[in-house]
């Protein structure tokens, strides 16, 4: 039977149209994804099943749960079936969680508000469900908070919400775009089995074809706010009827060019790194005892090498490039740039122009009160003599054309671009100061696929123009493998394999590096019809 249809359905706020005439039906027990890139009108499809559109929407044509046109309904009556009938995940955990309660109490509360259950058959159910979601609370217990959880656990939590009632519909937006390869995994595997044993209909929005071939039992293609294609998933992949689905496949399988390999000496040398936290001591004077996060870690990175870094959260990785950038000290060992020690102390910051970042959110990192031309020449202040007049005109010009920009683009904010234009506003300010060495952490995780292409390519060429040497960290294998020469694999604090990017990826010695790979969803290789 069918729960949730679509017929003609347009949306437009303030008089601009977002979504066009479109059309899809979800019945019960069945998987829909919805992918497409941002921008396309996949959120505001899953708002406007929600009810959650903002002021000023207008629509029209029929959007059908169980026979109710939702379109019609009041907010009590919406209020009615969010949480009780229709569920949502949504893409970030920790915006989505209230970092002020528990989670047993931000579990309990869904169930509460709809006066279903006296609170202590609440908090009975509230066990129930967090254990269905692989979090009993004997372990887990219900007064943690969520920044005492993984991303992957938060993740969790935000599932338990969302099923704390046994909804029809769930809704989830993006729920694994930010977790790594094996945390991923396992919430995809969770998400499958609710839709079997509750008889429920999932409405997946997702921009990874390679997790909807493993996933979803229907695939329907979004551009600019239509449905351009739609029908069984297999069927969807293999005959790409439409343009944008073909585009949309060959940027998913998307591999850099990168030139051959050009490497000189060591330029980044990290011995025996040790990095300690202290604990919360359990009762005054008790002796002091802490956390180690890097265990003793040794590599060596040379001019011009691409260098990887993988693992799962909470394995190390940021802790490492943290000290690195001389963000965070080391208990123990060394890191040498160029062969000048920057353990200690930021004593010459002449060594650190060149030695850069891209971090993941760009919009996050950049002040969005100051103009482009400002943003990017922040790192000026690490220069005795950094240019000026004519001379800083010229390298703000010379960088933005580097990553693709128009030099007119300086006088903009940031929120005018979108988010792959943002990452190379970032890739331009970690240019200007013509470094050595690039920390790219988790730069094009949250990108769409066709972003993702293009920046990966920018790197392509700034390596063959530069000779440029980068550290690239990501939980996104497929990305690594395009980008990289040589691969470090991470777990527990500790470099467990370390080798040439297709040797790692073909042969893998370590099994925790096999487990990595065997999680990684793999999108199968079709012939377009």
């Amino acid at each position: 039977m069918t729960l949730l249809r679509a017929e003609n359905l347009s949306l437009s706020i303030n008089g601009t149209p977002i979504l066009h005439d479109v059309d899809f039906s979800l019945d019960r027990g069945e998987i829909l994804a919805l992918t497409g890139e941002s921008g396309s009108g996949k959120s505001m499809t899953a708002f406007a099943t929600m009810g959650l559109t903002p002021k000023g929407t207008q629509i029209d044509g029929k959007l059908l749960f169980d026979g109710l046109n939702l379109p019609d309904l009041t907010e009590d009556a919406y209020c009615k079936l969010r949480g009780r009938r229709i569920g949502m995940v949504f893409q970030e955990p920790m915006t989505a969680l209230n970092p002020v309660q528990s989670i047993g109490q931000q579990v309990m509360e869904t169930i509460l508000i709809h006066g279903d259950m006296s609170r202590q058959a609440a908090e009975t159910r509230a066990k129930e469900i967090l254990t269905r979601v692989n979090l009993p609370p004997e372990r887990y217990p219900m007064s943690r908070f969520p920044h005492e959880m993984s991303g992957g656990q938060r993740q969790r939590v935000v599932i338990a919400m969302a099923m704390a009632l046994r909804p029809a519909l769930l809704i989830a937006d993006e729920p694994t775009t930010a977790l790594d390869v094996t945390t991923q995994a396992q919430i995809l595997d969770l998400l499958k089995s609710l839709v079997k044993e509750e008889d429920m209909a999932l409405l997946m929005i997702t921009h990874d074809l390679a997790v909807v071939s493993g996933m979803a039992d229907k695939l329907a293609v979004m551009n600019k706010g239509v449905i351009v294609e739609t029908g069984p998933v297999q069927d969807v992949l293999s005959q790409q009827k439409h343009p944008y689905t073909r585009e949309l496949f060959k940027a998913s399988k998307h591999a850099a060019d990168l030139p051959a390999q050009d490497c000189g000496a060591p330029i980044l040398s990290v011995k025996d790194a040790i990095r300690d936290y202290p604990l919360p001591k359990p009762y005054p004077f008790a002796p002091a005892k802490a956390f180690r996060a890097v265990k003793g870690i040794s590599f060596d990175i040379a001019r011009g090498e691409r260098v990887g870094l993988v693992g799962e959260s909470g394995c190390g990785k940021s802790t490492l490039t943290r000290a690195i950038l001389g963000l965070e000290p080391l208990q123990g060992g060394s890191v040498l740039f160029d062969g000048i020690d920057i353990t200690q102390k930021r004593q010459n910051p002449q060594v650190f122009r060149k030695m850069q970042v891209v971090f993941q959110d760009p919009y996050g990192s950049f002040n969005p009160r100051h103009k482009v031309s400002r943003l990017i020449t922040e790192p000026f202040h690490l220069w005795q003599d950094a240019p000026t007049g004519k001379a800083r005109e010229d390298a703000i010009a010379d960088v933005l054309e580097a990553v693709g920009l128009k030099p007119e683009d300086q006088h903009k904010h940031v929120h005018a671009f979108s988010g792959g234009q943002r990452q190379r506003i970032a890739i331009a300010r970690a240019l200007i100061t013509q470094p050595d060495l690039v920390l790219f952490d988790e730069a094009v995780s949250a990108l769409d696929v066709r972003v993702r292409a293009q920046i990966l390519d920018l790197m392509a060429d700034i390596s063959r123009q530069r000779n440029l040497a980068w550290l690239f960290i990501s939980h996104d294998l497929h990305v690594v493998r395009s980008i990289t020469d040589r691969v470090l694999v991470m777990n527990g604090g500790q470099i467990v394999e370390d080798g040439p990017t297709e040797q790692i990826y073909s042969n893998p010695q370590n099994a925790y590096t096999r487990n990595l790979l065997d999680a990684t969803p793999v999108l199968p290789d079709f012939t377009p019809a």
